[in-house]
């Protein structure tokens, strides 16, 4: 039992396993039957290059920036330790759109620092272009590496620290002896992530970029699709973005490490080699720049947010409900699909089915969007089916993350119980109600929590397909933002934040309630 799947998960999971590739090919059929060559517009070229530059920047100041912090986060034990590396993980789950509200009161236009810049004479700085959409995936995506790399750190054993102190190693020489391997291990992984995730990046570049020099090939598929409706130019820009980003996820896969999205790493080694004052008054300084780079923005969408909540109008509360429909139905289709893979992939001896969980991820929600558009448009509506397409595309975005939580505590329930529950006739359904289901239960929380948070934040697929009637709460958010009413985008932000927080504390919170040890 423990190599081998039951009959009745194994057929279920590869019914899923099909499910999904067939709706990311089938989105792919449609791009391709409309795409035709010398589609091209005179800035696609231009697009391209830009989405390569600006996934290149980002994931290496992103990896560059958290080396040091999680090396002083590794050296240094202090109160709020764990609750600060917790912190790290909520720009993961944080809606893209909040964090741009958040960004922009601190770096905008009338932001924080350009108050202090005109404080003290000198010129305003701008956040829009490259340089704002890389400011904002590195805040994005630094807390990620430094979880990465922070992990790598706590996996060198305390004893090799304690040999170090007694050869009276210089701090040159414990970098070059433990800490360099570690990083020659973890970076390319770190990098590769980040790199795939900032190309298929869409909400900021809609937000922060836009210009003719700081367009993605997203941003452009959704300019092509909404403003002028050609959907030729539209199924070959999704095609690069097919090509390019799946290529980079194939190259990932091979480097990726595990990503662990948990609680805090308290547990920090004591480090005889770190106790000098100036290595001390460093790390301090890294740390306080990291947290406040992390948690200033998001202060400063709590403190403009509420003073915004009164004047919300009616359509974000609209759009509001919408969005928690689209999460819970994202839920429910992210288990449908990950639970019955999971059980496939962790009854095999080689992991390797797992790639097919990385194949959503390979395509954009925008390029998915497109294509599932073009085959309903002759058929019905697609307008329509704006909020369950949504759904699904969330859930497929989703299932990577959730095999990664899912697979390994599986496979160790099936190793465990695998043998007694073939001896005692125990198989399909009934093998998940009495042994797997209580096992998984804080896994399965874990992943629907984060699944609903992601949904419930995500500006994509709805982008093309929403009307005035079927808005979800980020769109809604760009729309007042577009508007100029900051105020009420700021209160439908604080908004978007404690939904996003609460459906993922509650699902989290709801798994681990009684779960089996």
């Amino acid at each position: 039992m423990a190599q081998r799947a039951d009959p009745v998960t194994r057929i279920a999971g590869i019914a899923a396993a099909g499910l999904t590739v067939a709706v990311v090919l089938a989105a792919c059929v449609g791009i391709v039957s409309r795409a035709e060559p010398g589609g091209f517009g005179p800035g696609d070229g231009a697009a391209i290059r830009f989405t390569a530059m600006q996934a290149l920047l980002s994931a290496g100041f992103s990896v560059v920036l958290a080396v040091p912090l999680a090396r002083a986060l590794a050296r240094r034990q202090f109160f709020g330790h764990g609750l600060l590396v917790m912190l790290l993980g909520v720009p993961f789950i944080l809606p893209v759109i909040v964090a741009v509200i958040g960004l922009l009161a601190v770096f905008g236009r009338n932001g924080l620092l350009n108050s202090v810049l005109g404080a003290i004479g000198l010129p305003e700085l701008s956040i829009y272009g490259l340089h704002g959409v890389v400011l904002a995936h590195v805040f994005f995506n630094l807390p990620l590496a430094t979880r990465l790399l922070l992990q790598g750190w706590q996996t060198i054993p305390a004893e090799r620290f304690r040999l170090v102190a007694q050869l009276d190693l210089s701090p040159r020489a414990v970098a070059r002896t433990l800490e360099w391997p570690l990083l020659r291990q973890i970076v390319p992984g770190a990098f590769a992530l980040i790199f795939v995730i900032c190309l298929t990046s869409f909400a900021v570049a809609l937000t922060l970029g836009g210009g003719p020099r700081a367009t993605t090939i997203e941003l452009a598929i959704y300019q092509t699709f909404r403003y002028d409706f050609d959907l030729t130019r539209a199924a070959l820009l999704s095609l690069v973005q097919l090509v390019v980003a799946g290529s980079a996820a194939l190259v990932a896969l091979w480097f990726i490490p595990s990503v662990g999205i948990g609680g805090g790493l308290d547990r920090v080694p004591q480090r005889w080699d770190t106790r000098g004052g100036v290595q001390r008054w460093c790390d301090v300084v890294l740390i306080l720049l990291g947290a406040a780079f992390l948690l200033v923005p998001l202060g400063a969408v709590v403190l403009r947010g509420v003073a915004g909540l009164p004047l919300m109008p009616v359509s974000v509360w609209q759009a509001a409900g919408a969005s928690l429909g689209v999460a819970v139905l994202s839920i429910v289709v992210l288990l449908l699909l990950a639970l019955p893979m999971a059980g496939w992939i962790a009854g095999r001896a080689s992991g390797g089915v797992e790639a097919i969980g990385l194949f959503g991820l390979s395509a954009s929600p925008l390029m998915i969007g497109t294509g599932w558009f073009i085959l309903l448009n002759p058929v019905v509506d697609p307008v329509a089916l704006a909020l369950p397409v949504t759904a699904l595309v969330n859930a497929l975005m989703a299932l990577p993350f959730a095999l990664r939580i899912l697979v390994p505590r599986l496979r160790d329930t099936l190793c465990e119980y695998g043998r007694l529950s073939a001896a005692l006739q125990i198989r399909g359904w009934s093998l998940w109600r009495w042994v797997i289901l209580p096992r998984l239960r804080p896994q399965v929380g874990f992943a629907a929590g984060l699944t609903g948070a992601l949904s419930i934040g995500d500006l994509g697929v709805i982008a093309l397909f929403a009307d005035p009637d079927r808005a979800t709460l980020p769109l809604q958010m760009y729309r007042l933002m577009g508007s100029y009413q900051m105020q009420a985008a700021a209160g439908a932000a604080v908004l978007l934040l404690m939904m996003a927080l609460g459906v993922f504390w509650i699902c989290d919170r709801g798994g681990r309630w009684h779960a089996a040890d």
